[in-house]
């Protein structure tokens, strides 16, 4: 006879949603730009999710549906940050796009620099469809875009990285501005 299963079985929601936040966590570190505002992205994100579940429509793309939320609080956040006036302080390069100085090279370092550089459309766009994986569709839908805008979006930025990563030395780009996003 076989021991009673302990285990509790989660709805295939739950296990979608968990599935999915490391990639909902690399976007949300691609967003703030610092780790402790992109776990609360993160956790917030999550909290939304789970409450409006009866909203998603099962059949879709849940990965989509996700980085929407967590794009539309990032931005609603950055906009009752602006609001409260936050201060924004240059030149501080600890905080690169989610790079560990010590453990990534100079190469990567730069690249990080020069996607800051970009347009915030066209570095979000880059992001979805070339690191997140998405298709051009669905990236535009998580933009609320539409698909020829996104392409649009993605060959521009794709140009504009290749001229700044081009036209500037490792030690001619510009560190990062620091924007701190409290996810309240």
């Amino acid at each position: 006879m076989a021991a009673p299963s302990l285990a509790v079985a989660r709805p295939p929601f739950k296990d979608g949603l968990v599935a999915l936040l490391p990639d909902l966590r690399a976007f949300s570190r691609f967003l703030c730009r610092e780790r402790a505002a992109a776990d609360d992205l993160v956790q917030n994100t999550a909290v939304i999710a789970l409450s409006k579940q009866v909203q998603f429509e099962p059949g879709t793309n849940l990965k989509a549906w996700l980085f929407t939320i967590a794009r539309s609080q990032f931005y609603s956040s950055l906009r009752s940050a602006r609001r409260r006036t936050a201060t924004v302080g240059w030149g501080d390069s600890e905080n690169v796009a989610g790079v560990d100085r010590a453990d990534r090279s100079s190469d990567l370092i730069d690249l990080s620099r020069a996607l800051w550089c970009l347009n915030p459309e066209y570095r979000e766009a880059l992001m979805l469809v070339g690191a997140c994986g998405f298709s051009y569709e669905e990236a535009a839908a998580v933009c609320t875009c539409g698909l020829g805008t996104m392409k649009a979006r993605v060959s521009r930025a794709r140009r504009r990285l290749a001229e700044v990563l081009a036209d500037t030395g490792p030690s001619t780009l510009p560190a990062r501005k620091h924007v701190a996003i409290s996810a309240g």
